[in-house]
C-alpha cells in the first residue's frame, strides 16, 4: 500500500525546458551584478566561501567569484554553492512575478488527488531545497507548498545512489516498499528500485495514456 509519493521535478512534474530555457538564463544574466551589489552580505559571503573551498582557490573579488560560478554553469556542474546562489537570484524573480514555475496539468491534478487521499508528498530534486520550495510556492497553479511535507536534494546523496533512497525512507519514517517514486531518469529509477521503492519512469515524449510493460508511463494520469 502506498503511503508516500516522492517526486522528481525536472522532466517529471515540470517541463525540463523551463529550467533550461528560463531559470538558468535568468540566473546567468543576473549573477555577476548580484555578486557585485550584494558582496558584503553574510549570506553571499558564506556561499562564496563554500565555492572557494569547492574550487580549491580563493575567490577574493566579485568578478573572480562570478567567473567561477559561470564556469560551473557552462560545465553543468551540480555544485551546492552554485545552486544556493541561483536560488537567491530566482527568489527575487519569483517574488517580483517575473518567474512562474511550470508544472504539467496532470501533475497538478495528481498532487491535489493524492493530498485528498491523505498520502504524504515529498520532493527529491538535484536543485537545492530552497529552489524547490520557491518552485512550488510560485507555480503556474499557485502556491502548492501546503501539499508538500518535505524536500530532499543532493545533500542527502546523489540521485543515482541506492543509499540516497534508503536515507529518505528512513528520514520520513516509511518503509521503502510503501513509497512511490516518480522520475524521468533511468539511473534514478534503477537506484530507487534497488532500495525497495515502487517506481514509475515518466516519459513525457509519449502519449499521456502510454503505459509500458516496464512500468514507464506517459504522464501521472493513471496514478490517481
Amino acid at each position: 500500500m502506498i503511503e508516500a509519493v516522492l517526486l522528481d521535478i525536472e522532466g517529471t512534474a515540470g517541463d525540463i525546458a523551463f529550467v533550461r530555457d528560463v531559470l538558468f538564463p535568468y540566473a546567468r544574466k543576473r549573477l555577476r551584478d548580484t555578486l557585485r551589489l550584494r558582496w558584503s552580505e553574510p549570506k553571499i559571503a558564506a556561499i562564496v566561501a563554500e565555492a572557494a573551498a569547492a574550487a580549491g582557490k580563493p575567490l577574493a573579488s566579485s568578478d573572480a567569484a562570478a567567473d567561477q560560478f559561470l564556469a560551473w554553469m557552462d560545465e553543468d556542474r551540480k555544485i551546492t554553492p552554485l545552486k544556493a546562489l541561483q536560488g537567491l537570484i530566482w527568489h527575487d524573480g519569483y517574488a517580483s512575478g517575473e518567474l512562474k514555475a511550470h508544472l504539467y496539468p496532470d501533475a497538478i491534478s495528481a498532487i491535489e488527488a493524492w493530498r485528498k487521499k491523505g498520502l504524504r508528498l515529498f520532493i527529491y530534486s538535484s536543485g537545492s531545497i530552497e529552489a524547490q520550495k520557491l518552485y512550488f510556492a510560485h507555480s503556474v497553479a499557485g502556491d502548492l507548498t501546503g501539499a508538500l511535507e518535505d524536500y530532499f536534494d543532493t545533500t542527502t546523496g546523489p540521485k543515482a545512489d541506492v543509499a540516497s533512497y534508503s536515507k529518505i525512507a528512513s528520514a520520513i519514517g516509511v518503509k521503502p516498499e510503501s513509497i512511490l517514486f516518480l522520475t524521468d531518469a533511468p539511473a534514478e529509477e534503477a537506484a530507487a528500485r534497488s532500495a525497495g521503492l515502487q517506481v514509475h519512469r515518466i516519459e513525457r515524449g509519449r502519449a499521456p495514456s502510454f503505459a509500458g510493460e516496464d512500468g514507464a508511463l506517459g504522464s501521472f494520469t493513471s496514478l490517481h
